[in-house]
């Protein structure tokens, strides 16, 4: 605050229940549930506006039992609509000076223009108007990136959960099996280890190119039933104690077709390129770059994005918007613009964490993989190079595919 010339910070966080890439700064601070608002002056400790009673009782049980609380009661307020926003900010003087807001900023890739509802900003800007209210989100991203040892040992323990959520997938996974039974299998996985995954993006089929939550979860229609030659694609997100994990599963039942092989060499030529220009000093842009490069060579295409940050997720690799105009079909819907690359200038720090998931097609077949990875003192830390190949499942027999970099 002092090197950015603030009075206080305003940190917004999104509900509990948002699922992957959640914008939740305001755990940085409270070590509690999501979706609360904390007010932090300079010269002060910081306040945490609740959005429901639930939690002010959540809150008294954990200390009842000894939890590790960060927020005392007497620095709780019972609201976080914006007459006890202000009403917080008046009780710690501070009608005036300059206030970093967390919230207002875009964030990847749900909000593009910040998460703070008009009409509550709208009431604190009319109440404050003496108050400089400063977008402060990509600042305090940038700091808090690089993790500590202790947060690291977190993102390993969930990097070892993700892995085995998706073993049980893949031990699950065979034909005549409900895709829902796989899926199931996968967060049993999770749960039973002591965590609470979001929700997976999940597809399957002889050639699925799309992804998201399955059909069955927003739909009134039954899961498929996998078949021999079935694909499955599965974006698996694991967290504990607010740091994430993300691992990419393509998942074969039976052989995999040989234009799927030749689309996982790509995109394991691009996850090995992107290892090697991990390294402090270096910039996001650099390894976007070099996992570009396998990519761009090729003569198949890209389906989305290879590379993005975790821990917050404030930085995202572009790629070429009219590479998905390849699927048949596509020209029906409204053409997109190029999508750029997201903080390209931020420069590589030991503790920061990335989802590495280069992905490759050739007509429909798409390998889909890779895993978190740690920026080192001088390697990177890859954490989970299980997902970083394709996995093969054949009757509960689970195998590395023949053909697909075996090295691990």
């Amino acid at each position: 605050m002092e090197r950015e010339g603030l009075d206080a910070l305003l940190v917004f966080g999104e509900h509990e229940d948002a699922g992957p890439a959640p914008f939740a700064f305001d755990t940085w601070f409270t070590n509690g549930r999501a979706g609360t608002t904390v007010v932090f002056p300079r010269d002060g400790d910081p306040v945490s506006l609740f959005p429901m009673e639930m939690f002010t009782k959540d809150h008294l049980e954990s200390t009842r039992r000894g939890d590790v609380i960060w927020i005392p009661p007497e620095n709780i307020r019972a609201s976080r609509d914006s007459r006890a926003i202000g009403d917080t900010l008046r009780q710690l003087g501070l009608e005036n000076g300059t206030i970093g807001v967390v919230g207002l900023e875009p964030y990847p890739p749900w909000h593009p223009e910040g998460i703070v509802p008009y009409r509550l900003w709208n009431n604190v800007s009319e109440r404050f108007p003496e108050v400089r209210f400063k977008p402060v989100a990509m600042a305090l991203s940038r700091l808090i990136m690089p993790l500590s040892h202790e947060e690291i040992a977190v993102v390993r323990h969930s990097a070892r959960i993700g892995d085995a959520m998706v073993r049980a997938m893949v031990d699950t996974a065979a034909a005549g099996v409900p895709e829902s039974e796989v899926y199931a299998a996968g967060m049993a996985a999770g749960y039973a280890r002591g965590t609470i995954p979001a929700a997976m993006h999940f597809w399957s089929g002889p050639d699925p190119l799309a992804s998201g939550l399955p059909q069955w979860g927003y739909r009134p229609q039954a899961p498929r039933i996998l078949r021999d030659g079935d694909i499955i694609s599965a974006e698996v997100f694991c967290n504990v104690g607010g740091r994430h994990t993300q691992h990419q599963a393509t998942i074969t039942i039976g052989e995999p077709h040989e234009d799927l092989r030749r689309a996982a060499d790509v995109a394991r030529t691009a996850y090995d390129a992107g290892l090697r220009a991990l390294r402090p000093g270096r910039t996001f842009g650099d390894v976007v770059d070099a996992v570009r490069k396998p990519l761009d060579a090729a003569d198949g295409w890209e389906f989305g994005p290879a590379v993005h940050a975790l821990n917050p997720a404030i930085a995202l690799s572009g790629f070429p918007a009219d590479a998905s105009r390849r699927m048949a079909g596509a020209s029906a819907y409204p053409a997109e613009a190029d999508h750029p690359t997201i903080s390209g200038d931020l420069t590589l720090e030991p503790g920061m964490t990335f989802a590495f998931e280069p992905n490759y097609a050739y007509g429909r077949r798409l390998a889909y993989i890779g895993g978190t990875v740690i920026v080192g003192e001088d390697e990177p830390i890859e954490l989970n190079p299980y997902t970083a190949r394709i996995l093969r499942a054949a009757g509960g027999d689970a195998t590395i595919c023949a053909g697909v970099d075996s090295s691990f």
